[in-house]
This record gives C-alpha cells, structure tokens and sequence, in this order.
C-alpha cells in the first residue's frame, strides 16, 4: 500500500482539497491518520467493523484493547450512547473540546471491534482544527487510536507516524507537532463514582473543579487479567527501541547509577529534565522541559523516547518526575514504558 501524505495545512477548513480527499478514504473504509492536541490518531470509520479491523492489522494491535472514538459534535455523542447523562454534560460544558474522553453506556451504533465486545463506548471531542475538519467533512464518528505501531511510543508528529506506518495505511494529514504530548485522560462515567481509568490532559485536581468526587482505578498500579474498559490499560506500551530504566532518587542517585552504567562499559543515553540534565557531565542527553513545569516533560515525553535508536545506545536512564497534576499522566506512561526500576535505598 502506498501511503500518501499531506503536508502541513494551515487554517484547515473541511472543503480544503487535503481533508476532503482523506475523508473520501475514510468513507471508502480506509485508515487515515490526523493530529489531535494530544497525540496523532490513527482514523477509521467507527460504525464500520471492516474498516475498524484495518486499524487493528495496520498497528499490530489486540483486538481486546477497545478504541476511543471522535466526534465532531454533541448529535454525534448521542449517535453512540443511550443517553447523555448530567454529568457528561457538565464534563462536556468544561472540558470539550480538548484531552477527555467520556466512558458512556453503548447504544450499539459503534463497531463490535471498537468496543471490544463491552457494553460502553469512549468517546471525546479533540481540540485541533484538522482533526475537526476532517470530521465534520467525513461526518462520521472516527475510531482512532494513536497512530503508531502498537507498544511503540505514540507519535507527536507527522514524521512519527511515517515512521511506523508508512505502507501500513492510506494517508497521513500532517498537522505539525501536537501539543499536549501525551493521551487524553480517560473518565469512566458509568460508575456511581466517576473513576479515571487513564490519566492525562485533563488532571484529577482538573475534574475535581467540576465534580464533588471522582478516583483513580486501582488497576493503573499495575496489570490486568480483566477486560480492559480504556486504552492503555492492560498491555505495556510506549516502549523506546533500548531497554528503559527509570531512575527513582535525587540528583545525586541518578548520577551515580550513570557512572556505574559507564563502569561497566555500557552506552547511556539520558531523557532528563534542564534542571538534572545541566548537572549532570553526559554527551547522549534528551532535555524534555522544566521539573518545574510538568506539562513541558509531557510534551517532549514521547520525543524523547523515540530518540534514541538500539543501534547507538545499551540502555536509556530517564529521570522519574512527581505523580501531581499532568505529572501522573507521564509517569503512568513512563512505569509502562520501562523494563526496569533503579530506586535509591
């Protein structure tokens, strides 16, 4: 398969030639990917069970890992679920567009695949022009995923996506580099409490200011032999090409596990933050934003994991970050990432 790409659009509209060509793909059950404010997803038709399993074959991807499924507008939301109960409302009110995704009661409209079999189907509105211009001109709600080969670290950039996919899919819209970084969080809302089956965009102290409870789901501590109800859930993802470590303990910890990394004659590449990366006397240094301000390492996060290759270095010693606010988001995707924890005893 050829994989075609369209270059940067600015201003997008959903007449403009580019989206209305990677919308006829879609309704001629093809797999197109397109950038979010989170990360680029990869697009197919969410009502349609041979188009979805496109999806599945294109990333290599379990077929009991449901999809999250995009939409344009409200009329679409109420195409998919039973009933929009107030509290999505006020959810919707605060947070769409933008990284939420809602858990809602399943009417039946979405693909068997795409639920994977559950009764609920998650659904959210994206805050990026493109993708909004693509679906209003497909006019169809999009199954879409991260647009990458799956356990592989998501893609926050049209290149990214190439890189895994070209020949895989039919197109790629390239939208630039998307801002969040990192997955929309994930709110199951069928609970009598609502409950966060992944964290993200939006942090917990983010709903709190709209709900008078909500918790995070046990099961983000560590596996599952259950169905998993969101993405992200059950399998380990995000993984770099060499064997991460995550480095838990201060600065000076981390520096002595890298002198006894290169003791031992192994070629270290480092994802750090400025404040620990400019104390430390190393040559194979990622900087993936401030400590002090998380949401820069959630945006440089998923870069930084795809730029070291097997072939230049032996493991990766990536910096552990504080599990408040977005930073949960990057260590949930950081502890899934990793083949190894080194903590300072």
């Amino acid at each position: 398969m050829q994989t075609r790409m369209w270059k940067k659009l600015h201003h997008p509209q959903k007449n403009d030639e580019a989206v209305r060509e990677a919308a006829q793909l879609l309704l001629d059950q093809q797999v197109v990917a397109f950038p979010t404010e989170t990360v680029y997803g990869l697009g197919a038709d969410a009502t349609n069970k041979q188009a979805v399993q496109r999806i599945f074959e294109a990333k290599g991807r379990p077929s009991d890992n449901p999809l999250i499924v995009h939409v344009s507008d409200r009329a679409q939301v109420e195409s998919l679920t039973t009933e929009i109960p107030p509290v999505a409302a006020e959810l919707m009110d605060a947070f769409w567009p933008g990284p939420l995704t809602l858990i809602f009661h399943s009417n039946g409209a979405a693909a068997e695949n795409v639920t994977a079999g559950l009764a609920t189907v998650a659904v959210r509105m994206p805050d990026h022009p493109l993708a909004l211009a693509l679906l209003k001109a497909a006019d169809k709600p999009l199954a879409a995923p991260s647009a990458n080969r799956s356990g592989r670290p998501s893609p926050t950039t049209a290149s990214h996506v190439y890189q895994d996919l070209d020949g895989r899919i039919a197109g790629i819209l390239d939208g630039g580099s998307t801002g969040v970084g990192l997955e929309s969080t994930v709110l199951d809302i069928t609970a009598d409490i609502p409950v966060i089956l992944r964290p993200g965009g939006v942090t917990k102290e983010d709903l709190e200011t709209v709900l008078p409870r909500v918790v995070v789901d046990p099961a983000l501590a560590g596996g599952t032999e259950e169905a998993p109800k969101s993405p992200g859930m059950k399998y380990k993802h995000y993984a770099p090409e060499a064997p991460l470590w995550l480095v838990e303990g201060k600065d000076s910890f981390f520096a002595e596990t890298l002198a006894a990394c290169k003791a031992r004659g192994e070629r270290v590449g480092i994802i750090a933050s400025r404040e620990l990366a400019d104390a430390l006397d190393h040559d194979r240094i990622i900087r993936c934003g401030s400590r002090r301000r998380l949401s820069e390492v959630a945006e440089g996060l998923y870069g930084a994991l795809r730029a070291f290759k097997e072939a230049d270095v032996d493991v990766i010693l990536c910096e552990s970050f504080p599990e408040t606010g977005v930073g949960a988001a990057v260590m949930n995707r950081l502890n899934k990432a990793a083949e190894k924890k080194v903590k300072d005893q």
